[in-house]
């Protein structure tokens, strides 16, 4: 499973609606896909990071350069950062949170995000030190997922690395460089699991389920397939989720199309051939136009809802990627809101409501008591939570699509 890093939890964002000896109750709401991110202390309470890859002039600079831009337009209170050149904080886009705004009355929304990161430097050879190189491998072992960009228009003026357009070559030229870098960590780690013993006998269990799953991956590697593929027991993805390998993550493949291919992407055959392969590889698949994508920034925001219209789309593809992305590694959202503010977080899927409780504050999940919840649906239908409880939707059991929650729990002390 991807890093899912709770870094910083912060406290205070559930407010106390009642005290009773030590015993809290707080309001909150839970929905559907994303990661918490403080406005006011710009500290991330989960961490999410997507590694953008592919070959030059595939579109993958411009690509990042416009989806930075546009998801800073998405939400102009959400307070954006560049930690570096090549890395940017969007904002998840999500209309729930605004009719939850305006139902709370809240001061600010604070809308999930992610980070997307440009690697540079991946040419043929790189996993032996071609262009970037180890700097290049290093980067995007630090991701917790891929975006593979992948050329799928014709024209003459920005010239192929490779003389021509051809998806397939672009997508095994990138593969075969994360494979060889796999196969290398994997041999030199069997070795040494060879020569080294367990201290205990928990520990030689451990570092034979290691050697027995990196045996298996080691086998697919050579046939060309990811370590994605290799079925493991959650205690051998354990043994082995140290080495970070990069054919374990998972990837998208995003199709990077001309403007006049954004309404209708199944007509063209590069697309075609590019879902074939995704399939094959286990792996996700989204069509966007980067070219799209960077004229939207020069527009006002206004007039980009009229511009995408002219093209027979109702969206920016920055959504699609986005939850492409959480779809993928397995993400949900839950919100909370009220008067000071409506913010959304990021569970993993099949959180329990203890859990999820959790990644808002660590004590939320040590004394948890209840919780109770009402879908979105119903909530926004009530008017408020009151009103739902009035009209008999609340409780609901339903932990996927939380959207009030009350949570009783019990303070140490």
């Amino acid at each position: 499973m991807a890093r899912i890093a709770c870094s910083h939890l912060m406290p205070s964002l559930l407010h106390p609606l009642k005290q009773q000896r030590n015993h809290y109750k707080l309001m909150g709401v839970v929905g559907g896909l994303s990661r918490g991110f403080s406005a006011s202390s710009m500290k991330i309470s989960m961490s999410l990071r997507a590694g953008i890859v592919g070959l030059p002039n595939v579109g993958k600079s411009t690509l990042f350069n416009a989806v930075v831009e546009n998801g800073k337009a998405q939400a102009a209170n959400f307070p954006f950062c560049t930690i570096e050149p090549n890395v940017g904080i969007v904002a998840v886009p999500d209309k729930r949170l605004n009719v939850l705004s305006d139902l709370s009355k809240s001061q600010r929304v604070v809308p999930a995000s992610i980070e997307f990161v440009d690697i540079a430097g991946l040419v043929k050879g790189a996993s032996q030190g071609e262009g970037l190189g180890n700097k290049f491998l290093s980067h995007i072992r630090e991701v917790d997922s891929i975006l593979q960009v992948v050329r799928c228009f014709e024209d003459n003026d920005i010239v192929h690395v490779n003389g021509k357009v051809d998806p397939k070559s672009d997508i095994d030229v990138i593969n075969l460089e994360l494979v060889f870098s796999d196969l290398d960590q994997i041999e030199k780690r069997i070795e040494k699991l060879k020569k080294g013993k367990g201290k205990d006998s928990q520990s030689k269990v451990k570092e034979e389920a290691e050697r027995s799953a990196l045996e298996r991956i080691k086998e697919a590697l050579m046939d060309g397939k990811p370590a994605r593929s290799v079925s493991l027991t959650d205690f051998e993805k354990d043994a082995i989720k140290h080495l970070c390998l990069l054919t374990m993550k998972p990837v998208i493949f995003v199709a990077n199309v001309a403007e006049s291919d954004v309404a209708d992407p199944g007509s063209n055959p590069y697309v075609n051939q590019v879902m074939n392969l995704a399939s094959e590889l286990q792996s996700g698949l989204v069509t966007i136009s980067a070219q799209v994508e960077s004229e939207l920034t020069e527009l006002p925001a206004d007039e980009r809802t009229e511009f995408l219209k002219s093209l027979g789309v109702s969206e920016s593809g920055l959504g699609n990627l986005i939850r492409a992305t959480y779809n993928l590694l397995g993400l949900r959202t839950y919100f909370t809101s009220g008067e000071k503010e409506t913010k959304a977080w990021t569970i993993l899927a099949g959180m329990t409501a203890p859990q999820a409780a959790g990644v808002i504050h660590s004590d939320f999940e040590k004394g948890f008591i209840r919780a109770e919840t009402v879908s979105y649906d119903d909530f926004v239908a009530a008017g408020s939570l009151a009103a739902a409880r009035e009209k008999g939707v609340l409780p609901n059991s339903q932990i996927k699509v939380i959207f009030g929650m009350h949570v009783d729990y019990e303070r140490d002390g």
